[in-house]
């Protein structure tokens, strides 16, 4: 890790209003340069930079940056929590069906067009959360929809 890099990390813990760590700037850095990572592979991400660190503190730590709004948990439906560095930007993702690869996928059109509910129930909406599902170009068999044939 760089000076400047524990420095900018260091410096958003702080304007976070949180204790600034060697653990919190590793993890903060190691979400923010991963895709989408568990905590098992954050947890060793950290460990390979640090030395021990418990799986409890990671979890606590990620908690707090989650709530802090440093980092944003992604949780697709049977899969365990994922964990990402784009945060405030009402990004989606996509999320394959086999081997659980997880991508971003921006809003299509305009300003966030999917804040805008069929029916909000009296809420005031500041965020939406869209997964798309399907196989990845590596787990899909059936490859490109060919049309139809023509004799």
């Amino acid at each position: 890790m760089t000076g400047s890099a524990a420095g900018g990390a260091a410096a958003e813990l702080r304007g976070a209003g949180l204790r600034v760590t060697a653990a919190r700037v590793a993890l903060l850095e190691t979400v923010r340069n991963g895709d989408h990572l568990g905590v098992d592979a954050i947890a060793s991400a950290v460990r390979a930079r640090l030395g021990h660190v418990s799986v409890q503190a990671v979890y606590e730590a990620l908690h707090a940056l989650t709530k802090a709004g440093l980092v944003r948990r992604i949780e697709p439906d049977g899969s365990p929590a994922r964990y990402e560095g784009r945060v405030g930007d009402n990004h989606h993702h996509v999320v394959c069906r086999s081997c659980g690869a997880l991508a971003d996928v921006d809003c299509a059109v305009g300003s966030a067009p999917c804040l805008t509910a069929s029916q909000d129930h009296g809420f005031a909406i500041d965020e939406a959360q869209v997964i798309y599902w399907g196989l990845c170009p590596d787990c899909s068999s059936t490859g490109p929809v060919a049309g139809p044939v023509i004799a």
